[in-house]
């Protein structure tokens, strides 16, 4: 076999559906926008959603209880692994974990994870750590802090 050989799966393509060639095409005279009406119309565009001013569902229906999505900590999660990028006896913090491209995106905080192994003594600040990580930080030297926990405090696993 070689590339000249390669064809898609059968029923992986499909042929364009050419509007507006003529009634035996199929697709003429309406082209498939079927009958008059708003949605028949050039431009026409309507959100989702909506249903022509009748009370929307996602308005009828009540919505009561607690919702835990909103209150959540949303945390970005950085391997133990990952670190070993910085430079020996360096602080990382979330600002040095943006500018590296380890965590991106919106999130509450960083959470230092034990995936993987660490090769060097580093002071990290983040907000949360999981148990291996601290253990494996540690174990080589380096310091695990969370800033704006108080001194007398154990920080949070």
């Amino acid at each position: 076999m070689r590339l000249h050989d390669l064809k898609p799966r059968p029923g992986a393509k499909h042929r364009r559906k050419r509007l507006g060639q003529g009634e035996s095409s199929g697709h003429g005279k309406t082209s498939g926008r079927g009958g008059k009406g708003q949605s028949a119309r050039s431009g026409s565009s309507i959100r989702i959603g909506f249903e022509g001013g009748q009370m929307p569902l996602i308005r009828r229906i009540p919505k009561r209880g607690f919702n835990n999505a909103r209150h959540a900590t949303r945390y970005l999660p950085v391997n133990v692994e990952s670190l070993n990028c910085f430079e020996d006896g360096a602080r990382v913090d979330e600002a040095a974990l943006r500018a590296v491209g380890l965590a991106t995106g919106r999130a509450d905080g960083i959470k230092i994870l034990g995936d993987g192994e660490l090769k060097k003594k580093l002071m990290v600040s983040a907000r949360a750590f999981s148990a291996s990580a601290r253990a494996k930080i540690e174990s080589l030297g380096g310091v695990c802090e969370i800033p704006g926990a108080k001194k007398g405090e154990p920080a949070k696993a």
